[in-house]
């Protein structure tokens, strides 16, 4: 099965290693990638564009199935290959929802980590100011020690 897969992705980029750990976690060896550069915009080609008009990655392939958001391919993967390797989610609804909620809730902290860790990049240099990548820097503190505080309730294991 994994002959059939194809997954277009950039390193540095968290939705591409969410999806690389699922096919791990799923036993799915053997499948094709390809590595893009995210500085040479090489995830805006037509190879990557034709299944996936936004040209973001990860864009990622099962016969004629085509998933182009991360937490897609994984509930994706969840679905078709429920019985192979890890589950990655659990069956009880009420651990089912926490799941659910804590993977959409990681989209905040990349946002934050993306504010602080890029605001030279996006910002031109007339419109950066101190404050308001220390507001950022603040920010992305209050996010970190809400994600401490979820991991202290569930304790060890």
């Amino acid at each position: 099965m994994a002959q059939s897969m194809m997954l277009y992705w950039c390193s540095g980029s968290p939705p591409c290693w969410r999806v690389m750990i699922a096919l791990e976690e799923k036993l799915l060896k053997g499948y094709k990638h390809k590595h893009l550069s995210f500085e040479k915009n090489e995830h805006k080609c037509e190879e990557v564009k034709a299944p996936n008009p936004r040209a973001q990655v990860p864009t990622f392939k099962h016969g004629d199935i085509v998933v182009n958001e991360s937490f897609a391919a994984c509930l994706y993967l969840e679905s078709a290959f429920k019985s192979q390797g890890t589950r990655l989610f659990p069956d009880d609804p009420a651990e089912q929802a926490l799941v659910y909620q804590r993977m959409l809730e990681t989209n905040n902290l990349q946002q934050k980590m993306y504010d602080v860790a890029f605001y030279d990049y996006y910002v031109p240099e007339g419109e950066r100011h101190e404050s308001a990548l220390r507001r950022n820097k603040e920010s992305l503190v209050a996010e970190l020690k809400l994600w401490d505080g979820y991991l202290e309730k569930m304790g060890k294991g």
